[in-house]
């Protein structure tokens, strides 16, 4: 992404698109990261209705995050149990998830999708990692077909890690988005050499500030920007 300029915008709930488009508008905006509407939407007439709200209010959908059924945010334990692709119990419906929001997307001329996929395994010869790889690569050329990107949010491993997971998967439209707050809220990484680090594969930021837990097993705290530990302003 070097030499171009991100506009900003904000994110977005998926549970009534047309309420949340008025609400990107209002807020004197033009771009927007949405979550996956419910599936009533998913149908051609609804999806006509988001796209043509879109278009109205002169709006575009940088992406759509995707959440999966039975994820929990609790804690660090229960994260690592529910979220995103690592936990090989829940992979295959998640995958064929995923897939059903590519195509969602397509419909709603969307060229992102994105979402946490969960912990990734720090050894690369563990075979949960490398089952994890190839369920990526084949989330990224279903993505492909579909003229998408498919973009990994960060904060959940180091960079190192997650740099190498993407060398691994090897394909050309896996990307990230990052979030430099979540590397303090997992007690991950330093979000400025992070970035370092990342950088050359960054199609989206979410622009967050926080702090580190004050124990282990459990996530930091947001806060606003500048308020936080980030150092937004280097960042």
């Amino acid at each position: 992404m070097k030499g171009k300029v991100m506009p900003i915008g904000v994110v977005i709930s998926g549970a009534d698109p047309l309420i949340s488009l008025e609400k990107v508008t209002s807020f004197g905006m033009s771009t927007c990261q949405m979550s996956i509407p419910p599936e009533e939407w998913w149908s051609r007439e609804r999806t006509e209705l988001i796209r043509k709200k879109a278009k109205e209010k002169e709006i575009k959908i940088t992406s759509l995050i995707c959440g999966f059924e039975d994820e929990d945010y609790h804690d660090i334990p229960t994260i690592k149990r529910t979220v995103g692709l690592v936990n090989p119990a829940t992979r295959g419906k998640r995958i064929l998830r995923v897939l059903s929001y590519s195509d969602f997307a397509l419909e709603l001329e969307v060229e992102i999708i994105q979402a946490h996929i969960g912990f990734i395994p720090e050894n690369t010869s563990d075979s949960n990692y490398k089952e994890l790889v190839m369920a990526l690569q084949r989330i990224a050329d279903y993505c492909k077909e579909n003229n998408q990107s498919f973009a990994l949010e960060t904060g959940q491993e180091r960079a190192l890690v997650l740099s190498k997971f993407i060398e691994d998967v090897n394909r050309l439209n896996l990307g990230v988005n990052f979030d430099p707050a979540n590397m303090l809220l997992y007690d991950a990484d330093d979000p400025i050499k992070a970035l370092d680090v990342l950088g050359k594969y960054v199609i989206g930021v979410h622009c967050k500030d926080g702090k580190r837990p004050g124990r282990k097993g459990e996530l930091g705290k947001e806060y606003p920007l500048e308020e936080g530990d980030v150092g937004i302003e280097e960042f």
